[in-house]
């Protein structure tokens, strides 16, 4: 049997958060870079396809791989360490600082490689400036626009509160893919996990933060008129906090209290855990 019981799905992602607090900073800012780079070629080649054929569906079918080889290889996205990590924090197992700690240097690694993944992309889809029609380039240049500039024209409170929702929505889905990941010990099995979720969000249009790291700077590179205010202000920041929002309620706690058995407070670990807490 590989299939994962739900209440040792929740051990293991506890777990999980907890080894990201003994990866030195450098290292998650590496796994971070690295992962944008997954998922921006990923972002590419959906629009792409969805360009080429003009069937949407295609292109949230094939998203999902992006993702699935960033858990595969162990990389770093800071959308699934928000479901993970304030569980370990939670059971006393690493301390806030840490929580603050990974985010900050995962979010690092993401906007650098984000846009250097969003330059190298363009770069050779449009064959350096010399194919500013190719297929894809505009696609991008629209995400970008509708990531930022269709919030922006919303106003403050409709705007945010729009980005925001759709930002919670995305990572209930993102993080339980990461958290699916657990749900199979074997390797097929943990790749139908992690697209089932991954395609749905991206299907359904939800905005992610790490692959906007990618989306929005690529658009503006090919010539999308949003400027650095519009992508920070009415998509990335708001973005990050309703992908936060979601990964730790609905997505990590949600899971946690409903399936986790008693834990030892005493201990600040699971009952016969053989790892104590951090000091």
């Amino acid at each position: 049997m590989t299939a994962v019981a739900p209440p040792d799905i929740v051990t293991a992602a506890v777990e999980g958060g907890e080894a990201k607090a003994d990866a030195p900073g450098w290292q998650l800012a590496l796994r971070g870079f690295l992962a944008v780079y997954l998922l921006g070629a990923a972002t590419l080649l959906a629009v792409v396809a969805t360009e080429a054929t003009g069937v949407a569906i295609l292109g949230a079918v094939l998203f999902p791989l992006g993702l699935t080889m960033v858990v595969l290889l162990g990389w770093e996205l800071v959308t699934g360490a928000y479901g993970l990590v304030p569980l370990a924090a939670m059971e006393g197992r690493i301390r806030a600082r840490d929580c603050l700690r990974i985010f900050g240097w995962m979010i690092l690694g993401h906007t650098v490689g984000g846009l250097a993944a969003a330059w190298m992309l363009t770069s050779v889809l449009t064959g350096m400036g010399t194919e500013p029609d190719a297929t894809g380039a505009q696609g991008l240049v629209d995400l970008a626009v509708e990531k930022t500039v269709a919030y922006k024209e919303a106003g403050v409170v409709t705007g945010l509160g729009w980005v925001t929702l759709s930002a919670v929505l995305c990572n209930w889905l993102v993080a339980l893919g990461v958290i699916m990941s657990f749900s199979s010990t074997s390797t097929s099995g943990k790749i139908l996990a992690i697209w089932l979720p991954i395609l749905t969000f991206f299907a359904l249009g939800y905005e992610h933060a790490v692959v906007n790291h990618f989306t929005i700077p690529a658009g503006m590179m090919l010539g999308a008129d949003v400027s650095i205010a519009d992508w920070l202000l009415w998509n990335q920041i708001p973005v990050h906090v309703g992908n936060f929002i979601g990964g730790i309620t609905l997505a990590g706690l949600g899971l946690y209290f409903a399936q986790r058995t008693r834990i030892d407070r005493s201990a600040g670990a699971p009952a016969g855990h053989p790892n104590p807490p951090r000091e």
